[in-house]
């Protein structure tokens, strides 16, 4: 067993983020411990981010020598809820009020979804918590039902466009992943795309198109790293007016 400091004590196998949060006295927040509890995140932050008493003055966390990181985020607000001295997590509710002060606004309104989503926290209770501006805005537009990053992002990139986007619509016998308008849908494909799934995919695109539905099809890495390029697809549909019900054109 391992001694990290007086009162603690720890298994050789010690997840090495907890050993080092019980040795400098300090508690897993923000972005690593979102990533802990699975929820979505866009970026692998390098640095762990850790929260200690705003009195407790210096923090310094070991060196990882096989992460070569030599310290930590460290955040000293005041928290939303009490911190158990005998734990090495923060609240959850804590965890999002850091979120909130650390990533763009886009990223963190991810993971609050997601933490809603997964049942972690209740955005009631979190609304009446005395939370920063920051946090504060995020409660205002956070929504338990999105239950990916891109559900949270992809409607919140295209707000401007003033058009009605539902995630999960069912049409035709399957979900596509955005329903734009009444007739644009946008599909985003994974990894898992490939052999049958592709097969079903085209097969399922070809029955939307003979509804009337005009299908935009990207992969992920275009939603995360070409987002322009997505984005100018989109506007055009949108422009010639593919996003709206109409008949049919009639065909000789």
């Amino acid at each position: 067993m391992l001694r990290p400091r007086q009162g603690w004590i720890a298994a050789p196998d010690a997840e090495p983020d907890l050993i080092r949060a019980a040795r400098a006295g300090v508690v897993l927040t923000c972005v690593t411990q979102a990533r802990r509890l699975g929820l979505w995140m866009l970026d692998d932050l390098p640095l762990p981010h850790v929260a200690a008493p705003p009195t407790s003055g210096h923090v310094r966390i070991n060196k990882d020598r096989e992460k070569n990181l030599t310290a930590a985020r460290v955040h000293w607000a005041r928290p939303l809820v009490p911190r158990d001295p005998s734990s090495l997590v923060d609240p959850i509710e804590n965890v999002l009020a850091n979120v909130a002060m650390c990533l763009p606004f886009e990223q963190a309104l991810a993971v609050w979804d997601s933490a809603l989503n997964k049942g972690l926290a209740d955005l009631a209770a979190l609304r009446r918590l005395p939370l920063p501006a920051a946090a504060r805005r995020l409660a205002d537009a956070a929504d338990p039902f999105r239950d990916s990053g891109l559900e949270t992002i992809v409607p919140h990139r295209l707000r401007w466009l003033k058009v009605p986007i539902l995630s999960q619509s069912w049409i035709a016998g399957h979900r596509v992943d955005f329903l734009i308008g009444e007739r644009l849908v946008l599909q985003i494909d994974g990894g898992t795309h490939v052999g049958v799934q592709r097969s079903e995919d085209i097969a399922h695109d070809a029955a939307l198109m003979l509804l009337g539905y005009h299908v935009i099809r990207v992969g992920y890495w275009q939603i995360i790293d070409e987002w322009p390029t997505v984005q100018n697809l989109i506007m055009r549909a949108v422009a010639q007016g593919l996003h709206r019900a109409g008949d049919l054109p009639a065909r000789g």
